[in-house]
């Protein structure tokens, strides 16, 4: 294997990402990390010379861009090592027509495999995954470590009420900077946007439009992903993914404390214990400090139990086709 194009990891005193997976969404997070000067980034990609190439061109970059980040491409976890956080976006991307479950059995070893080399370089690493099905993945990824639960989380609803909030403000011409969303539930069709959480400039959303403006915009933010990857046929999205994976990054590394929509291990919260599910939680330098529990009307309660029983299903099918590749 290809090791490292740049700096051995035995001279690193800064903090560090590791990113698994050198696709667009992986590059373009090492892009957002290094530019915004918040880490020294290491891309892994199984593709020897493609995240070489990459940090590459990122490294000629910096003085463009004004930072002095290292970024370092290799197809060698051990270039890895002593990561604080470690993001794994690899894994088979959708296809027009394919729903983020049917990416059960393509990305369950591979996400696995990737988790338990990354941990083996990284013992005190937090972990976010980004592959689909993100929550089945996420657990996936926490059973592989056997880290404290904390310290796993995946990327879903920081995305999803992104995505939300671009469709508010598209939708009734404001300032995207005035909307506030919120989405809870699974990374999918079940996912549940949270109207009277949505608000503009403090105006809860209902009051700022009729009942079926509401509904659609909901919808359309269910199938926020798919519609991107209906019009690009070659591809899904990654600008936006990405920025979210950045905004979890920066909470965890920076000891924000800021309050977002992640897949966050449950204990009990909602009514659910056992799983990762998109829930109101702060992120902070140990991981998921705390799970928000929010009053829920009866319809959007029984939507999550819903969801997470889709989530359990999910992961006893993702066990199984593990148990039959060992």
């Amino acid at each position: 294997m290809k090791s490292s194009s740049q700096t051995p990891v035995s001279s690193h005193r800064q903090p560090r990402v590791a990113v698994i997976g050198a696709g667009k969404v992986g590059s373009t997070l090492a892009q957002r990390v290094a530019e915004k000067n918040l880490a020294d980034v290491v891309l892994l990609d199984i593709i020897e010379g493609w995240p070489q190439g990459i940090a590459l061109d990122l490294m000629q970059a910096r003085g463009l861009e004004g930072h002095d980040r290292s970024i370092t491409g290799t197809n060698d976890y051990a270039d890895t090592a002593d990561s604080d956080v470690v993001v794994i976006t690899a894994g088979r991307p959708r296809t027009p027509g394919m729903d983020r479950s049917d990416l059960i059995k393509t990305n369950a070893a591979i996400v696995v495999n990737a988790a338990k080399q990354a941990i083996a370089y990284s013992p005190n690493a937090i972990f976010i995954v980004v592959t689909n099905p993100l929550d089945v993945m996420t657990y996936l990824v926490w059973q592989a470590t056997e880290l404290p639960p904390r310290r796993v989380m995946g990327m879903a609803g920081v995305l999803d009420s992104s995505r939300l909030q671009a469709f508010i403000a598209m939708e009734l011409g404001v300032s995207m900077q005035d909307v506030q969303t919120l989405v809870l539930g699974n990374h999918g069709k079940q996912m549940i946007p949270l109207p009277r959480y949505c608000t503009v400039k403090g105006v809860p959303l209902p009051e700022m439009t009729d009942a079926a403006t509401v509904e659609r915009l909901m919808e359309r933010t269910r199938h926020g992903g798919s519609e991107i990857v209906g019009l690009m046929q070659r591809g899904g999205a990654y600008f936006a993914p990405a920025s979210s994976i950045y905004v979890m990054v920066e909470s965890i590394l920076c000891d924000r404390n800021r309050l977002v929509s992640a897949a966050a291990y449950l204990q009990g919260e909602y009514g659910i214990e056992g799983l990762f599910l998109g829930v109101p939680c702060h992120l902070g330098r140990e991981g998921v400090r705390t799970v928000m529990e929010l009053s829920l009307e009866p319809e959007q309660q029984q939507a999550l139990l819903d969801s997470a029983t889709t989530v359990r299903q999910n992961i006893e099918i993702a066990q199984e086709l593990l148990t039959r590749q060992r």
